[in-house]
């Protein structure tokens, strides 16, 4: 009864005035040098001194040896070896994105239905990013039926976890907060073809801007939470270049850092950032770096803490297809610590990779 009412409250949260022109996108222009990929921004933060916020977001510190030297590190929840269990809340922000041109205004929203009848972000919610409903296995060795973030640091931590079996990761439901409404400047984006299928682009810079300012201004978002914006059939750009599929970051102050995302949902098959993809490749590094602080000199060997990364150049983009609730929803592969330079005892079976990358990984060999 809660999961009904919770798609209901999202439908209805996710309904628009806006709507589609008839020629969904212009043909042929907009195209920019493509490539697919994520990027690292670092954090906004303003080195203001004040006491903590009175909801900040549960992390806890770790580190390993390599070679010699020690890399420390920051991830959301609380100690694997500590058995205990920790719920993020989540915040879902929809994005509409307005084009304007010759033929009318194009508004590319996740309030979309979708061809099995549900909107984007009906779809979003049904997934085993949120759900329950995939009896996970790493390597074989199984994971328990839970959320996928869940599950990946579940086996990350397999060592640990082990044993102390009531460690868990978890994203709250979500709260689906009105949706951001925003027209794309010609300078900043456009409709076109990219990657191969016909998108709307928009500059990182000129809508990072926007969503930090949408966050300073919805003061129920706090720090013990994760905002996550979603963008429909749209790739970020970046110095002329296309095409991202989403980031993460932290915005606000050193004593009170806010950390964020961002994900687009690509709805043709076999593309970048297909479904929750980007989704799960966002998420999965918030979890293991929330404020971007796991850098060269703090972290780890490769540079930098990211997890979704390295796995983003093989089949697929690195997703593997899980169905749930009659949907088959592609979830990227995400690194373990052994492949950043961790004891092989830290993960499940000593593995690189949550999914065992049948191409085999050296440590650090795609970078981090």
């Amino acid at each position: 009864m809660k999961q009904r009412s919770f798609v209901h409250s999202l439908l209805a949260a996710l309904t628009v005035a806006a709507c589609v022109a008839t020629t969904a996108f212009a043909q042929g222009g907009n195209s920019l040098p493509a490539h697919p990929m994520y990027v690292t921004r670092q954090p906004h933060l303003t080195n203001v001194p004040g006491a903590p916020p009175a909801t900040p977001l549960t992390t806890w510190n770790g580190s390993f040896a390599y070679q010699g030297r020690t890399y420390k590190y920051n991830m959301v929840g609380t100690a694997p070896s500590t058995g205990t269990s920790t719920t993020i809340p989540v915040y879902i922000i929809p994005v509409n994105l307005s084009y304007v041109t010759s033929k009318g205004t194009v508004t590319l929203s996740p309030s979309h239905k979708l061809s099995n009848g549900q909107t984007v972000g009906a779809n979003i919610l049904a997934s085993p990013m949120f759900k329950k409903g995939i009896d996970f296995t790493s390597g074989g060795t199984d994971m328990g039926t839970t959320q996928y973030i869940d599950a990946f640091q579940r086996g990350n931590f397999w060592g640990q976890v082990s044993s102390a079996t009531g460690y868990h990761l978890l994203l709250g439901s979500p709260k689906i907060l009105p949706p951001l409404k925003l027209t794309v400047p010609s300078a900043d984006g456009g409709l076109g073809n990219q990657l191969g299928i016909q998108v709307g682009t928009a500059d990182i810079n000129w809508i990072d801007a926007k969503f930090q300012n949408y966050i300073s201004t919805h003061t129920q978002i706090v720090p013990n939470s994760l905002p996550i914006f979603v963008t429909y059939e749209t790739y970020l750009t970046q110095f002329g270049g296309c095409c991202i599929g989403g980031y993460h970051s932290a915005m606000g102050s050193t004593a009170a850092p806010q950390a964020y995302a961002h994900f687009t949902y690509i709805s043709v098959p076999g593309s970048f950032a297909q479904d929750v993809s980007a989704l799960s490749h966002e998420v999965g590094e918030w979890a293991d770096d929330p404020l971007v602080v796991n850098t060269s000199g703090n972290s780890v060997q490769c540079g930098i803490l990211e997890v979704g990364d390295p796995e983003e150049g093989y089949s697929n983009y690195g997703g593997f297809p899980y169905t749930l609730g009659g949907f088959t929803y592609n979830l990227q592969d995400l690194t373990y610590l052994e492949y950043f330079g961790a004891p092989t005892s830290t993960s499940v079976g000593g593995l690189m990779t949550f999914q065992n990358n049948p191409f085999g990984m050296s440590i650090c060999q795609n970078g981090g």
